[in-house]
């Protein structure tokens, strides 16, 4: 399964390469994406980790299809990359 996060537009940090630089922006924007994402996304306890993941996917592609102010994209873990 491919990792993806959601970021904004004009955050110039790789949220998977960069994430301290990536949230001071996020958060000094204002935009709290991480928060927003937690609030869109339907998770619980109970669900596997698989099934979470699959939770957070499915809330990052709703945010990004309904992305009514054109501010989110979804961006792909580099090549390699290791969580």
């Amino acid at each position: 399964m491919e990792l993806h996060m959601l970021t904004t537009v004009d955050n110039p940090y790789d949220p998977f390469t960069q994430y301290d630089e990536w949230s001071q922006f996020d958060e000094r924007s204002g935009y709290h994406t991480p928060s927003f994402l937690a609030r869109v996304a339907y998770t619980s306890e109970n669900l596997s980790e698989v099934d979470q993941d699959l939770a957070i996917e499915e809330a990052i592609d709703v945010i990004v299809t309904e992305n009514v102010c054109g501010l989110y994209k979804k961006v792909k873990a580099p090549e390699g990359w290791v969580a």
